[in-house]
């Protein structure tokens, strides 16, 4: 707690493992931040449904979709129908999410939950807890075998899979992230139809 704040992807998790693996990391707090909050595939995961799965397990729900959900309602978050993850982290309503989480993850907790089961594929790594890594807290991420992944592994591990070097004559590490956010960004931003 304090300076931590953890997160997960419920991907087609029956409730019960899902329910273990926030358990086995002693979460007290799940934040939602899928912009709507429903599965059609996985009924479990709608809103009522978690939250009344989450109280029974007595672990608390709160919803940030609206603040720090992927599909933004502000046209200036998008080029071309494609969300902008640049521009939606700069807007007022995400920073406002952020200082929420920051703040409910120095009294409990939290874990940020998306849908997606590989954190490197769901705007929680790329967006969320990048913004949260810069305003230094440390971030896990709960793979779905129950181990954590810290933030910094996940980002190095991204930038091999894109084919990057981490670090040459020629390029910082900080810019090799960078270049690696912005890869990622561009792959698995929301595109409006």
């Amino acid at each position: 707690m304090g300076n931590s704040v953890l997160t997960i992807g419920h991907s087609t998790h029956p409730m019960g493992h899902f329910l273990h693996l926030l358990e086995l990391h002693n979460i007290e707090v799940v934040a939602d931040v899928r912009s709507s909050p429903f599965s059609r595939r996985n009924a479990q995961y709608n809103r009522e449904n978690l939250q009344e799965s989450l109280k029974a397990a007595d672990i608390s729900y709160v919803f940030f979709g609206e603040e720090l959900g992927a599909r933004s309602d502000d046209p200036a978050c998008y080029l071309d129908n494609k969300v902008q993850y640049d521009r939606l982290a700069k807007t007022a309503i995400f920073q406002v999410g952020i200082q929420q989480v920051i703040e409910r993850a120095e009294t409990y907790q939290a874990a940020l939950m998306c849908a997606e089961k590989e954190p490197l594929e769901c705007h929680r790594t790329i967006l969320i807890a990048r913004e949260l890594n810069n305003r230094g807290l440390e971030i896990f991420h709960i793979l779905a075998d129950g181990t954590m992944e810290t933030h910094s592994d996940a980002i190095s591990r991204l930038i091999k899979q894109l084919g990057l070097n981490e670090k040459d004559l020629f390029t910082t590490v900080e810019e090799s992230r960078d270049m690696a956010y912005a890869k990622q960004a561009e792959r698995i931003a929301y595109v409006r139809k």
